[in-house]
């Protein structure tokens, strides 16, 4: 059962009124927030919880690599880069390597980051 509290109200409002952009943004900060808690958990050496950060952060890559418009020739390359994260990520819980999981990290990084930059160019072209 979901808490009912003020956050929460907050966070659902912000995803139901985000435009696609917006809502791409958060898949990217969700995947990052999701890979970093568990390269934490790898640390830690806590399995279980590493599995689950790292498979919803999987999910997280998947979705957006589903959701892709092939018809432009950058999403070709796009998802060339999500099937390779997504290696990373299973790589990274198999193995419990925060090395695969530190490159997943950089190239989702670069990727949100050239993301925000797109966001706030086609806002000042408006």
């Amino acid at each position: 059962m979901a808490i009912n509290n003020p956050y929460n109200q907050y966070k659902e409002s912000s995803i139901k009124t985000a435009t696609p952009q917006e809502l791409t943004l958060m898949l990217y900060n969700g995947a990052l927030k999701f890979m970093n808690q568990g390269k934490l958990y790898i640390e830690q050496k806590d399995i279980p919880k590493t599995n689950e950060a790292l498979m919803r952060s999987q999910d997280i890559i998947q979705e957006l690599n589903i959701t892709l418009d092939m018809n432009y020739d950058i999403s070709k390359n796009l998802r060339a880069l999500y099937v390779y994260i997504i290696e990373k990520l299973v790589d990274s819980n198999i193995y419990k390597s925060t090395e695969s999981l530190n490159e997943a990290i950089e190239m989702v990084t670069e990727l949100r980051d050239t993301w925000k930059e797109a966001m706030k160019l086609a806002k000042m072209g408006k």
